[in-house]
């Protein structure tokens, strides 16, 4: 029986040091991964992949263009077909139609194969894994015409740590992430401080974690992803602060407090509390699992709602996967939770491009009272008709429209399949900055404590705050040094 505190209805790391941390010993396949319609196949060619991590993907067959995306990261010592067997998002990629990405680290990065949370070199912006899960979407979004605009991350334990890290480091690539039995985003920057996140208070404000996302994209002023939040109350691995801590993180960072708009009672001893954005949908969810340990929660079973497969470090509690999914809208409705009758609208095109608008229009929906207009996750405009022009776009830009139709209460249908649309010719811009940001910005990178410009590779000297330089985006991703004046 569910009961609740607010207005609205019921709705839808990590270790470090070789051996050290306990976080991840001994998670190993317990059970047999169950039969899938499709197969789990391994993706090569995805990239540069500086972080050294394979890709594997699951996609239904006859899986439609247009639908969404989800990246699983696994827990140390565990596997991509592990985690693809046990968590149960190959049920409701068949059931809701989307495909799924397993990234895959190994021991030759870490000892344990855990992913590297704890490390900027491979956790920030434009490096090392980071940058390789980045380019897995990339590869993914052109093999299977998945939507650009509902690209998930969900991860387990050190995986939850560096889902964290990606929503931070591409918000404008994530529209929503779970993070289970996780990390905050950008909590440790050595291997050494890891085990204090895991398991202590790290004393911060709420302000103080918001700013850590905040400094993982310099100058990003949102939309921010949709976050569900993980945690059992009896995790000796990572410590029960850390659910609290990531809650004060991305509320801080959607700007909408700590208190709780919702509090619900659902099954396996799970306590969810919501916090609502400003149109009163859930931006952030803290789902707190009483008696859990360490791991993810899963419920075997046939009903609805029920998941994935129990082993060791996949506990019998609840189906997380389920819920993440109706929180993130995967099953059709509004992301947070909320849905109306009226179908997707068909036939969306672009009629027309300039260097700063984009035109669209699309077939009309019966009962339809007005249409919502997205680029990317972020609405931008409403119509009453079947036309629409986005503007104040920036000169040779991709950008990813969906429309859902909305009917006389303010409720929105499903949302359209995706266009792209790329605003014609090219500005040249300039960015003054130290090194360590300018890496941290997706405009150079570094390699072995030196950076180097995006595109054409020119050395900017030590990787640190120290050293400043000008860039000039001459075209899309690609930086030259001009300090010595930049005509931008």
């Amino acid at each position: 029986m569910a009961s609740r505190t607010g207005p609205r209805r019921l709705h839808r790391l990590i270790s470090a040091a070789v051996g050290a941390l306990a976080l991840a010993a001994g998670l190993l396949t317990a059970t047999a991964p169950p039969a899938s319609a499709a197969a789990l196949t391994q993706v090569t060619g995805f990239g540069s992949n500086p972080g050294n991590l394979a890709m594997y993907a699951y996609a239904p067959t006859g899986l439609a263009s247009g639908r969404p995306l989800v990246v699983a990261l696994h827990g140390c010592s565990q596997s991509a077909s592990d985690y693809h067997g046990h968590a149960g998002w190959a049920q409701y990629a068949d059931q809701w139609g989307f495909a799924v990405v397993y990234p895959q680290t190994s021991s030759a990065n870490n000892a344990l194969s855990c992913f590297r949370w704890f490390d900027p070199a491979q956790s920030t912006r434009g490096n090392g894994e980071a940058l390789s899960v980045k380019q897995m979407v990339d590869k993914a979004l052109a093999l299977y015409g998945s939507d650009p605009g509902r690209v998930y991350v969900t991860g387990l334990s050190a995986g939850g740590g560096m889902a964290a890290d990606l929503l931070a480091d591409y918000p404008d690539v994530f529209a929503g992430g779970a993070v289970d039995s996780g990390i905050p985003a950008q909590c440790a920057t050595s291997s050494t401080a890891a085990s204090g996140c895991q398991y202590n208070d790290q004393g911060l404000t709420p302000r103080q974690w918001g700013d850590k996302v905040r400094g993982s994209y310099p100058g990003w002023s949102g939309p921010w992803p949709r976050v569900a939040i993980w945690q059992g109350t009896a995790d000796t691995t990572v410590k029960p602060v850390n659910g609290t801590e990531l809650r004060d993180q991305w509320t801080d960072v959607w700007g909408i407090g700590q208190t709780a708009s919702a509090t619900l009672s659902l099954s396996g001893g799970t306590t969810l509390s919501e916090y609502d954005d400003a149109a009163g949908r859930p931006a952030v969810e803290l789902y707190s699992i009483a008696g859990m340990a360490h791991g993810l929660a899963v419920d075997p079973g046939s009903g609805t709602g029920q998941c994935g497969a129990t082993g060791t470090y996949y506990l019998d509690t609840i189906c997380s996967t389920y819920r993440t999914g109706l929180f993130w809208g995967l099953d059709g409705s509004a992301p947070g939770g909320g849905t109306t009758g009226l179908p997707a609208p068909s036939g969306l095109g672009v009629t027309g491009t300039t260097d700063t608008t984009a035109s669209l229009s699309w077939s009309a929906v019966a009962g339809a009272a007005s249409y919502a207009v997205y680029r990317g996750s972020t609405r931008v405009g409403s119509a009453t008709g079947t036309a629409y022009t986005d503007t104040g776009l920036a000169a040779g830009s991709a950008y990813a429209y969906t429309v859902a139709a909305v009917d006389s209460t303010g409720a929105e249908g499903a949302r359209s399949a995706a266009v792209t649309a790329t605003t014609t010719g090219f500005r040249p811009t300039c960015h003054t900055d130290n090194n360590y940001n300018q890496v941290a910005a997706g405009r150079a990178h570094q390699s072995g404590g030196y950076a180097y410009a995006n595109g054409s590779n020119q050395s900017m000297g030590l990787w640190n705050l120290y050293t400043t330089h000008t860039l000039e985006e001459t075209s899309a991703g690609y930086f030259v040094i001009a300090d010595s004046g930049c005509p931008a």
